[in-house]
């Protein structure tokens, strides 16, 4: 798969041959990375960082908090790794500081480390010192102690020429069960379709930026359909990944959606481009395309609008939706048109009402002692907490992202009860 990359140098998203000479200045980088993150995690390099000229600390923790990122530049002690951990990074990537003893201590699956590679020779500090020993080496020293390689073919580093595929199948050998991310010089789809069918990654810049590979194309590369018309079966689910329908991809159904950000789909029917809600008004924002394990179908997690996807104004073609989603959808809207004197208008009207409600339903919870009892008392919670996001304007994709970054930290806190609690 394709792993988009951003280098940051003075707060601005830029692109280098051979890691010196400046090529490109894309200027602001979350309008770049919005976009990236549609096809999965992006590789974030803090190139001031990595050269000790400065740092876009601030720049790159507001990118890790709405996108999944891969932070890496700069990164040579624990303490640095494990505050991007706890910034909500992915994954962190460590070059020269990727050491058995530092790696030992860090979580396996959240790190990655970079080999930049010079003719076959691991060459360090911008790329001008020779280290003396070889990629194949340095895998078997550390792929037990990461989850993944990013290896960067320097001499093909942003010049665009294509990678060096005939060393690819050794180092993905010994690498064992560590993924290898290959960077340096990668043009073309057939380019990141064979290194997916060999079970490596590619990780673009300048390709992207300069307009040579589109990231469709990039995306889509490894895609495969057994169908005559060479359509991909999608499936859409909205943001708590519940299924919505099934519908077609199409190679330019494909750019559209990732270019615009929003469902776009080929109607079989009509044989034609079909923008979702264009006519009906239920528009989908595309948050992200994903490929199956086996390239052959794509699944887009959108943002559904009101009344739904099926055509027949259901929220999905298999009926409308139940639990959370659904009460979510009721209550929001309720927040608009709850009529004069209903309970649920009360609770938006009075404040105080609603947190008198949402304190006394938690200590009946706490005081549950049944099962049946508990799963009556959390409906209630749940309920009323469902109003107090809706007055705010939160909904439950916000709420499930800052469950998603607390997940990522890897710093701990007691949690013991505040005295008031206790």
């Amino acid at each position: 798969m394709i792993v988009p990359s951003i280098d940051l140098q003075g707060g601005h998203a830029v692109q280098l041959v051979g890691g010196e000479a400046l090529a490109i200045d894309a200027g602001d980088p979350f309008p770049i990375a919005e976009r990236f993150a549609r096809v999965g995690e992006i590789a974030v390099i803090d190139l001031d960082a990595a050269l000790g000229t400065g740092s876009n600390r601030e720049l790159i923790e507001r990118l890790c908090a709405r996108f999944p990122c891969r932070v890496g530049g700069g990164i040579r002690d624990e303490a640095t790794a494990r505050r991007w951990l706890d910034a909500g990074a992915a994954k962190i990537i460590l070059g020269t500081a990727a050491t058995p003893e530092l790696l030992s201590r860090l979580p396996r699956d959240r790190v990655i480390a970079a080999l930049d590679a010079r003719e076959g020779e691991v060459v360090t500090h911008g790329w001008q010192t020779r280290t003396g020993t070889s990629v194949e080496e340095r895998l078997v020293a550390l792929r037990d102690l990461v989850s993944g390689f990013l290896i960067t073919f320097v001499e093909r580093e942003g010049r665009m020429e294509g990678t060096a595929m005939d060393r690819v199948a050794p180092l993905i050998e010994e690498a064992g069960d560590a993924r290898i991310t290959f960077a340096g010089g990668i043009t073309t789809i057939d380019e990141i379709a064979v290194l997916d069918r060999m079970g490596a990654d590619a990780q673009v810049g300048m390709a992207l930026y300069s307009g040579r590979l589109p990231l469709a194309d990039a995306f889509g590369a490894p895609l495969r359909s057994d169908r005559p018309d060479e359509l991909v079966p999608t499936v859409v689910t909205d943001l708590q990944g519940r299924a919505l329908g099934l519908v077609y991809s199409s190679r330019e159904s494909l750019r559209l959606a990732l270019d615009e950000g929003r469902g776009v789909y080929w109607s079989r029917s009509r044989g034609e481009i079909w923008r979702k809600g264009e006519t009906s008004g239920a528009v989908q924002r595309l948050v992200r395309a994903e490929l199956d394990c086996d390239r052959d179908a794509l699944r887009f997690v959108v943002d559904q609008a009101a009344p739904g996807f099926c055509h027949e104004g259901t929220w999905t073609c298999w009926g409308e939706s139940h639990g959370l989603g659904a009460l979510e959808r009721t209550v929001a809207a309720r927040r608009q048109d709850a009529p004069e004197g209903s309970y649920t208008r009360r609770l938006f009207d009075d404040p105080a009402l609603l947190a008198a409600k949402l304190r006394e339903e938690a200590q009946e919870l706490a005081e549950a002692a049944t099962p049946e009892h508990v799963a009556a008392e959390a409906a209630d919670v749940l309920y009323f907490t469902l109003v107090r996001m809706a007055a705010a304007g939160v909904g439950l994709a916000d709420v499930e992202a800052v469950l998603d970054a607390r997940a990522h930290k890897v710093t701990r806190r007691p949690g013991d009860a505040k005295p008031q609690g206790a």
